[in-house]
């Protein structure tokens, strides 16, 4: 098992910036695919981020198009933790972040239903 905590969202003004941090604990989840996902009131859960493992060592980063360029992942294997580094925030990205993992090496990173592990979720709220 392993248990996520998500840890970083506030209120912030738009063009601010926030760090999200997605700590794992029970596993050590190095090779893990970890997501991002979020969801506004009233909307489905979107994809937004995610740091998948391929080839042994290398880690692959993949963004929705909507953040492309202002988000970055990022994983400390020395933490177990997974980052989402948020710039330029603009009210559109207000939602609750929640973290996501799974062991294997996830083929469709965007889909929700291929991950088993979720955390609690964040709230981020951008300011106009």
């Amino acid at each position: 098992q392993v248990q996520l905590v998500e840890s970083g969202g506030g209120l912030v003004q738009a063009g601010g910036s926030l760090r999200l941090s997605c700590a794992a604990s029970g596993r050590t989840f190095s090779s893990y695919t970890v997501g991002w996902f979020r969801q506004a009131p009233g909307k489905e859960r979107e994809f937004v981020a995610a740091i998948r493992r391929s080839g042994g060592s290398t880690d692959y980063p993949y963004y929705a198009d909507s953040v492309k360029g202002r988000f970055t992942i990022s994983r400390d294997n020395a933490k177990n933790t997974v980052y989402l580094q948020m710039n330029s925030l603009k009210p559109e990205d207000t939602a609750v972040y929640y973290c996501a993992a799974d062991p294997l090496d996830v083929r469709w990173v965007g889909r929700p239903a291929e991950y088993d592990y979720w955390g609690q979720g964040t709230q981020v709220t951008v300011s106009s």
